[in-house]
């Protein structure tokens, strides 16, 4: 199927769910896919003249993806943007959702000048999550936020909150922070349902697993810990990022082959 629609330059700006970690693609560049490669292919094609670039990187704060990719972004001339920040700020402690608002809209008013149609994304409901739904509350009030920016700005939204495949587990990679590639594909189709982008993709939704055992499900969560969520504690002592030293995948606005 030939895409139909009217852009022509198309950037990607973010933290690691842009960048597409969790989505491993040796052929891809750094060697990852993601949902916002499975889009830009989508919208390549049957375009000659259709230019991508990705420059989110994984760890950054809303903060510095404002300082390093909102500048580059609107240097690229792009007339479509997709902007996910704030993920990594809603999870630290202490953080507050509406001074993040009001840092989005500065930038939002600031990647508007382009003319380019902006698409942002409210936080997923973690209601499911017996680790994250600590942030369920905060999110949503993010989530109301950012709709009312949408308003103002005239921007598209992809309700995550909305979609019930990322209440499965099978969606999530091991460190469940991070989509997989079947996350990322299904993700990917609600983004171009958003843009209203036909396409050949189709949702691949599992049937529904059975519950998991409650001392079963408790040494799952005592595994993760260890494996990830120590770690992240780690590095969050020592003012480490898992971005740390990283450049974007996709710098510079590239033709698709």
């Amino acid at each position: 199927m030939v895409s139909q629609h009217p852009w022509r330059r198309y950037v990607a700006i973010g933290d690691s769910f842009t960048e597409g970690v969790g989505d491993v693609e040796p052929k891809s560049p750094g060697g990852l896919r993601g949902w916002a490669d499975r889009v830009a292919e989508v919208l390549n094609d049957g375009i000659d003249d259709f230019a991508y670039a990705n420059l989110a990187i994984r760890g950054r704060l809303l903060q510095q993806i404002i300082d390093e990719q909102i500048e580059p972004a609107i240097a690229m001339r792009p007339d479509l943007i997709t902007f996910c920040a704030g993920g990594n700020d809603i999870m630290r402690p202490g953080s507050d959702p509406d001074v993040l608002m009001d840092k989005f809209d500065d930038a939002i008013t600031r990647l508007k000048s382009t003319g380019a149609t902006i698409v942002l994304f409210t936080g997923m409901d973690t209601g499911h999550s017996s680790v994250l739904r600590i942030l369920r509350s905060k999110t949503a009030i993010y989530n109301m936020n950012l709709y009312r920016l949408a308003h103002k700005h005239d921007a598209i939204v992809v309700d995550q909150w909305a979609f019930d495949f990322l209440k499965d587990p099978r969606m999530w990679s091991e460190d469940r922070i991070h989509l997989n590639s079947l996350g990322h594909h299904n993700l990917a189709i609600e983004v171009l349902n958003a843009l209203n982008v036909e396409n050949d993709l189709s949702l691949d939704l599992p049937e529904p697993l059975p519950p998991l055992p409650w001392r079963e499900a408790r040494a799952e969560d005592l595994v993760w810990a260890r494996e990830y969520l120590w770690p992240w504690v780690l590095r969050r002592l020592r003012h480490e990022s898992s971005g740390d030293g990283r450049m974007p995948k996709r710098p510079e606005t590239d033709f698709l082959s």
